[in-house]
């Protein structure tokens, strides 16, 4: 195959036009700086972001390379099919419930990260802990959106992977560092626009391709494979559950969601940002599902595809560009290529900023340096941008583990974080001794629930767990299990610490982590009696 140099000229095209944009909305950021903190323009840009801003970069935030690619590839499968499609409804019902229980008491507190409560509850140490998990969860996420970019670069326009993955990176990395979330929402702002109408352009000349029989009829007939429609076994029925509460609670207590939502104007805004985003991920989708089930119609020999069909070549996560290129004309099928690459981008700068936010302000200004000024926290956070942003590039190479890596930090969030943010925010009761107990026993549960993917074999296993291909799989919702057993663990261990130091069943000194604030009163008595004395023999000395 030779080198796609219209495509090629193409994507370079993009490439310049969004880092334009970048550089704009930085320069627009700095004329907004005025009489405003640096820090909150580069986190939550200013709070100043209308609500048709917001909808759009909320919505590309969820709506990458991933989605549509991931939607797509699922209706594909046989062994999936459309009935396992669950990020669309997942994500949408996300949005929903995160505005109507979250988004308020974030919002109106004006914190800055979905860290602040955590760290305003919890403290600085199980703070500095409960960060790890999404901040590996960031890093992973935009080391696989490079790598899934730079396969689909390769097979599409014959370049190296490798240069796909490195111009992509610095590109994201520079206009994310120049303009902080202003670069990030106006270019999501145009990458939506571009995503949009790329793939519904591209849409009708799938449907009409010679080698493509109806969708219609392949939904529930046999064809090429199995109907696209796809069904739902018995056995399998705890697995989509478990990936499907996952998807709606899992999706919440991320710093790429409360970033879009924490920069609007006043709460209301916020709310109606998150409600309005999560009809926009969930008809997003259409356009991939209609992709996906245009490749489950098409017999792939009548192209120049060749014999074998993308499933039997081990391509089937490469379907949409695929579809693109080989059942649209040339000029159509370009403009689709920009709309992967706009997709990827739009994730990719999110991840980015999300980690490096969360680094600069709770663990650099609230642990590392408490003195910090502001301008000392904007170049911390510049720093960590191009460390965890090189960082992921490099992992990109490894594509297959760095997707599983990412899997298993993505259930660590909602096996760890989800419940601790619940709780955070909604039962102030709990304390630092629940919210320690919760951690322990949500990370080990995970951990001995295996990973597959990762060639972790369990060490619990849980009803319904089976061999499948010489690799045990856990078919029970165990990730919904965890998480509401983290959950209650911080409830009830934060109920007895309280009562048994209360009781005095345990010696207050005994209260490292001062949630009665015996400590602190105690020390305070203390001065307060060392400075009386000192003035009483002050005084007799006075008198004598």
């Amino acid at each position: 195959m030779a080198l796609n140099i219209p495509g090629l000229v193409s994507l370079s095209v993009f490439f310049m036009l969004t880092l334009a944009i970048g550089i704009w909305a930085s320069w627009k950021s700095k004329k907004d700086q005025r009489n405003r903190n640096p820090t909150e323009m580069a986190i939550v840009g200013g709070r100043n972001i209308n609500v048709f801003i917001g909808l759009f970069t909320a919505t590309a935030t969820w709506v990458g390379g991933a989605y549509i690619n991931g939607t797509a590839e699922i209706v594909y499968l046989p062994s999936k099919g459309l009935l396992w499609v669950q990020a669309p409804v997942g994500f949408a019902l996300s949005l929903i419930i995160g505005g109507f229980f979250f988004v308020n008491q974030m919002r109106s507190k004006n914190y800055m990260t979905v860290m602040d409560p955590l760290q305003e509850t919890y403290g600085n140490v199980m703070g500095s802990l409960l960060f790890i998990p999404p901040l590996l969860g960031e890093v992973f996420w935009f080391a696989a959106i490079l790598a899934s970019l730079g396969a689909t670069m390769r097979v599409v326009l014959n370049i190296s992977g490798s240069l796909a993955i490195i111009v992509s990176a610095c590109t994201v990395i520079l206009y994310t560092l120049l303009g902080g979330l202003y670069s990030v929402a106006y270019t999501d702002v145009i990458q939506l626009i571009f995503i949009t109408l790329s793939l519904w352009v591209c849409i009708p000349f799938a449907l009409m391709n010679s080698a493509t029989e109806s969708i219609y009829y392949t939904a529930t007939h046999q064809s090429h494979q199995d109907p696209w429609i796809g069904k739902i076994e018995k056995q399998y029925l705890g697995r989509w559950l478990d990936d499907f509460f996952y998807l709606v609670l899992g999706s919440i207590p991320w710093q790429t969601y409360f970033q879009r939502v924490l920069s609007a104007a006043s709460p209301g805004q916020a709310r109606l940002i998150s409600y309005l985003s999560g009809l926009g991920c969930f008809s997003m989708a259409i356009p991939s599902v209609i992709i996906g089930a245009v490749a489950a119609s098409t017999d792939w020999n009548q192209t120049s595809y060749g014999l074998l069909s993308p499933l039997e070549r081990g391509e089937s996560a490469m379907v949409l560009p695929l579809v693109l290129h080989y059942l649209c004309p040339a000029y159509i099928s370009i403009v689709g290529l920009g709309a992967i690459a706009a997709a990827a981008m739009s994730s990719a700068d999110s991840a980015l900023l999300s980690a490096s936010s969360m680094f600069a302000h709770n663990i650099y200004r609230k642990i590392l340096r408490k003195e910090a000024t502001d301008t000392e926290v904007l170049w911390a956070m510049r720093i960590s941008m191009l460390v965890f942003g090189a960082g992921a590039a490099g992992l990109a190479f490894y594509s297959s583990s760095v997707y599983d890596l990412w899997f298993l930090s993505g259930d660590l969030v909602y096996a760890l974080l989800f419940p601790q943010l619940c709780c955070a925010l909604f039962a102030p009761s709990t304390n630092t001794y629940g919210s320690a107990a919760g951690f322990l026993v949500g990370l080990l549960l995970r951990l001995m629930a295996g990973e597959p993917a990762l060639g972790i074999p369990p060490i619990i296993c849980y009803p319904a767990c089976c061999l499948l291909n010489d690799t045990y799989s856990q078919l029970f919702p165990f990730k919904t299990f965890i998480m509401l057993l983290t959950l209650g663990t911080i409830v009830v261990v934060s109920y007895m610490a309280t009562a048994l130091f209360q009781r005095n069943l345990i010696p207050r000194r005994w209260d490292v982590c001062n949630i009665m604030g015996g400590t602190s009163t105690l020390m305070s008595l203390q001065q307060m009696e060392k400075q009386m004395g000192s003035s009483v023999v002050a005084l007799e000395e006075n008198q004598a």
